[in-house]
């Protein structure tokens, strides 16, 4: 199963919702589950030190380097988790994109795409490729329009309450077309949470009752 992440304006808490869907499929699975980050923000959030070596940007930057090499770029994280991390690299080899997205889908691991705000490059690829794609988004016009405007269509949007929004459930549901599979209220304990490194291993309860049934 590959799940891609992605949000269509930055600050919407991508990051967070697939890192804590990554660790809630890894509880269930023997095998584990795998976290590929493509937005570069993944260690912090598992509270893990930056890679020191190579990740997915040199690997997307390298069209002489075989499908099998990203096994190698795997690095431990909590509780049956494994991250591909960011890396640097430099612009993606024609055709690296999609390979990344088929090699993903083809694994017996659960994985997880953390594709970024917009998302462009080998992040679009793996939102347009994955089965499961989820819109993480605050309702805000701005969010709404520029989802409208993505070549990226969700199969589900989660949806990040905050208090004193105008736009609802209903409203997103009305205008993308899109069911909402998931509500996660702005709570300081998540915050907490993120700053502490602590997602991965004691996932504040609101936070998973909203994505076990995506998970």
């Amino acid at each position: 199963m590959l799940v891609s992440c992605w949000s269509a304006k930055g600050g919407s808490g991508t990051t967070v919702v697939a890192v804590a869907l990554a660790s809630l499929l890894a509880r269930r699975s023997p095998a584990g589950a795998l976290l590929a980050d493509l937005a570069g923000d993944v260690p912090a959030v598992l509270g893990l030190p930056e890679p020191p070596g190579p990740g997915l940007g040199e690997w997307l930057a390298a069209d002489d380097v075989p499908a099998d090499a990203l096994g190698r770029l795997e690095v431990a994280g909590p509780a049956g988790l494994r991250v591909l991390p960011a890396g640097v690299g430099g612009p993606v080899a024609e055709g690296r994109g999609p390979l990344l997205a088929a090699v993903l889908a083809a694994e017996r691991r659960a994985v997880v795409a953390d594709c970024g705000s917009g998302p462009s490059g080998a992040g679009l690829a793996l939102a347009l490729a994955a089965p499961v794609s989820l819109l993480v988004l605050r309702p805000c016009y701005l969010a709404l329009r520029r989802a409208l405007r993505s070549p990226v269509r969700p199969s589900g949007v989660v949806l990040v309450r905050e208090p004193g929004r105008a736009l609802g459930r209903a409203d997103v549901e009305d205008v993308l077309g899109v069911r909402v599979v998931a509500q996660v209220a702005v709570d300081p304990a998540v915050a907490r949470a993120v700053d502490a490194g602590l997602v991965p291993g004691g996932l504040p309860r609101g936070l998973e009752r909203a994505l076990r049934e995506v998970a």
